[in-house]
């Protein structure tokens, strides 16, 4: 049992050091040519050409394309510490965007492809890009009144272009992305991660998850959000992997795109694993043939349920392994690779993070208390862009605040119990909402939970359970159900069927637009 002076100890040595004390690379061109210019004839992507037909590119292609693409971008006005906007799906030319902007120190803002007139308005507002690149009859065009580059047009234009390598002089503090919080509470605010913080975190996790040129990575993550682009594209350029980029995950596609592929590497998110397990999108007689070709399951951007992490087990003869993670901070916590992935649990941080738990009085919480999770990282981000106040608010004693409950085990593993905000406070007892949401979900007639607390005279709080659920489940059901698990205090005061919860577009479930009222 790790004790609260040597958490301490360990905090003191990690906090005041940068990424470059890691021995990484200084940016993010450094760290991936290991793949672009020394595997440069090797196949390193599958995707959908311009033509909607299948190809395929080497890693010296995929250099070229983005060396083509830093100098179209320079001609239209582009230097380092401009933000450029971009508001894309999954293809190859995100990508040569991403790379062409890293080697030119431009600030990419990656944005939401599902993100309407309004949304965008907010991040384009803020961010002050000097353009937005974007698809013929995106709403980005009506979003703002800075100029909007058609991704076809720009690509055409960037063809003719000479091949040849920029330079740019970048260090690991030059900003590379701004990522936008997903707004489950309200504005989204912008997060500035260097190209330190980016290499530090590939590097992290390619040797926590033992990701090498042998793996082949089926990308079905959005690259608009870090869990696609900061964790899946950066591991495959840092490791040269093979990766086949689908636009998105389709379930209707998902047992021929992994019985052709067989991918050896697959990051997802719950929602993405509970259609893997539906035997209609995947048969259990196709299972054992998957999971025979596969290494390693990653999940994360929103809790797994135990009994999805189970059924996927018993299925599939592969223990996902669920991490923890954040716009702001990347990866921070993560079940081992080899030792005990724990279901429920979020496991011990990762290598160079430090972690640690603080009560509601400001003091450092011990293992089986709750507490929120602070950290100290590489990792971490520089700041909320242009929001001094906010960053500050973001920090206590030299400690990011992640908004996040949880409990630690004697043993080191985090478990997560929802958001600082989501706390409900009844009567003078806590409540944590994550708890009740479980013990719905074990009922399997219940599909989605999420618990909120709404004003009561009496107690200042009580909690409200919203369920989607088959239509043969009775709402008094789950109320005895819950009466015979959880204290009184405890117990949703009303059960309110709806639809389908309102979530992001990774997963997370946006509670303050719940019908509360």
């Amino acid at each position: 049992m790790r004790t609260r002076q040597r958490r301490q100890e360990d905090a003191d040595q990690v906090a005041p050091r940068a990424a470059t004390d890691y021995d990484l690379p200084v940016n993010l061109t450094t760290l991936f040519d290991a793949s672009l210019t020394g595997r440069s004839t090797r196949v390193g992507l599958e995707c959908t050409g311009a033509d909607g037909r299948p190809a395929t590119l080497t890693f010296g292609e995929l250099d070229a394309r983005a060396n083509r693409m830093a100098h179209e971008l320079a001609a239209r006005g582009l230097s380092r510490g401009d933000r450029l906007c971009v508001h894309l799906p999954n293809r190859v030319e995100f990508i040569d965007l991403y790379l062409a902007c890293t080697r030119l120190g431009v600030i990419i803002v990656p944005a939401n492809v599902l993100y309407r007139e309004r949304e965008l308005r907010h991040i384009i507002g803020d961010a002050q890009p000097r353009a937005v690149v974007s698809t013929i009859g995106s709403e980005a065009t009506q979003a703002s009144d800075v100029p909007v580059w058609i991704i076809e047009e720009l690509s055409v234009a960037a063809a003719s272009r000479v091949s040849t390598r920029p330079s740019v002089n970048l260090s690991s503090q030059d900003p590379a992305l701004i990522v936008y919080t997903s707004g489950t509470t309200g504005a989204a605010k912008g997060a500035v991660l260097t190209h330190g913080n980016l290499c530090a975190n590939a590097t992290t996790l390619t040797a926590a998850w033992r990701i090498t040129d042998a793996d082949r990575y089926l990308a079905v993550l959005p690259l608009f959000h870090v869990h696609g682009l900061a964790n899946g594209v950066h591991c495959w350029l840092a490791s040269g992997c093979l990766m086949r980029l689908a636009e998105r995950f389709d379930q209707r596609t998902a047992l021929a795109e992994l019985r052709e592929f067989r991918p050896s590497l697959f990051f997802g998110v719950p929602t993405i694993y509970v259609r893997l397990l539906d035997a209609s999108v995947i048969p259990d007689s196709e299972a054992t043939s998957i999971g025979a070709a596969a290494r390693l399951f990653v999940s994360g951007s929103a809790p797994l349920p135990a009994h999805v992490h189970e059924a996927f087990r018993q299925k599939f003869g592969h223990t996902i392994l669920e991490r923890y993670g954040m716009s702001e901070a990347l990866m921070i916590l993560g079940n081992p690779y080899d030792g005990e992935r724990r279901a429920g649990t979020v496991g011990p941080p990762l290598s160079g993070v430090v972690a640690r738990l603080v009560n509601g009085e400001g003091t450092e919480a011990g293992d089986d208390e709750v507490g929120e999770v602070e950290i100290r990282s590489p990792h971490l981000f520089s700041e909320y862009w242009g929001r001094p106040d906010a960053t500050a608010a973001a920090f206590h004693d030299g400690w990011f605040r992640t908004g996040d409950v949880a409990v630690r085990s004697q043993d080191g593993y985090y478990t997560l119990r929802g958001r600082r905000g989501d706390l409900i406070i009844s009567g003078g007892f806590n409540i944590y909402p994550r708890e009740i949401e479980e013990l719905l979900l074990e009922d399997p007639r219940v599909r989605e939970a999420a618990v909120v607390g709404i004003a009561d005279a009496i107690r200042g709080e009580v909690p409200v359970a919203f369920i989607v659920a088959d239509p043969s489940l009775d709402m008094a059901e789950l109320d005895a159900f819950c009466r015979a698990q959880l204290a009184s205090f405890k117990v949703p005061r009303a059960f309110r069927r709806i639809d389908t919860l309102p979530r992001t577009a990774l997963g997370k479930v946006q509670k303050h637009l719940l019908p509360t009222d």
